[in-house]
């Protein structure tokens, strides 16, 4: 079976990009495990099927390396609109794009004729336990000292649709994710794992972050991870609410505004690479 593709990144945060609008006619998640191997194959953080939808502009499913299914990837949702409307599919600006985690609202930005910023409507930020959820006692996970390896680290819980866990600290480029990611992502206290953002705080309105991402390993970037971030800095009083914050991460920096209320909103770019076809 031939399979179309195309090879987009936001923030370097890579996936590969099928249209299925006329309906999917593979295994997703058999797709994902043979394409996303770096070296070996296509390479990438996963796939991402863009879909028709009743409900909204268009649908969008996404599958990590492991084959397993996402609920939402910020990154990958700015891609979409990206694929939209270059692709002639749509002559909005502002599209909305059905998810696992809710239906999403698109501002797209142009440059002679072709989308290059996207900003995105992510919803409201949740630091309650049941919503991401967390089993351990209380309401809210902020700043909890939580022992992993021998070392304690104080985690903040964020749901931005998915399960996130932000740990401010030092030393950040220097940490051997590789190592330690797969014992944050398993903790038996998130029983559908977890992403986990590492943070240096560079300023009241700089951070940055380096993520294990569930199911993909470390990734340049991570969507919802960066609003999760700003979200637990407005949360723990490091940073403000309703300014601009920039989450610089290994593949680039994203903008996040983070209201009162904490709802957040996103703003980066949306990168095409290359067509392909893929022989499943």
């Amino acid at each position: 079976m031939k399979i179309p593709f195309t090879k987009m990144h936001g923030a370097g945060n890579d996936y590969i990009y099928v249209n299925c609008l006329d309906g999917l006619y593979f295994d997703p998640s058999e797709f994902a495990i043979k394409a996303s191997p770096r070296h070996f194959s296509v390479g990438s953080d996963g796939v991402v099927l863009i879909m028709k939808s009743d409900v909204a502009d268009a649908k969008m499913r996404m599958f990590n390396a492991d084959g397993s299914e996402g609920k939402m990837c910020g990154n990958a949702i700015r891609c979409v609109g990206k694929y939209l409307s270059d692709g002639g599919f749509t002559q909005k600006d502002i599209l909305t794009i059905e998810t696992l985690s809710g239906i999403k609202t698109l501002t797209l930005y142009k440059e002679n004729g072709k989308v290059e910023r996207v900003s995105v409507d992510m919803g409201r930020a949740s630091f309650k336990k049941q919503d991401i959820p967390v089993l351990t006692e209380g309401e809210e996970m902020i700043r909890e000292p939580r022992e992993v390896l021998g070392k304690t680290y104080r985690m903040t819980a964020v749901s931005m649709g998915n399960p996130h866990s932000v740990i401010f600290t030092e030393g950040v480029r220097s940490l051997d994710l590789e190592r330690i990611g797969p014992t944050f992502e398993n903790l038996p206290i998130f029983p559908e794992r977890v992403n986990t953002e590492f943070v240096e705080v560079i300023s009241d309105k700089e951070l940055f972050m380096r993520v294990w991402e569930r199911g993909s390993g470390e990734t340049f970037a991570c969507g919802t991870g960066a609003c999760a971030v700003a979200a637990a800095a407005v949360r723990n009083g490091i940073s403000p609410s309703g300014e601009d914050i920039k989450i610089k991460l290994i593949g680039g920096d994203l903008t996040i505004k983070v209201s009162e209320s904490y709802a957040v909103s996103m703003t980066g770019g949306a990168t095409k690479v290359y067509e392909g076809v893929f022989e499943l």
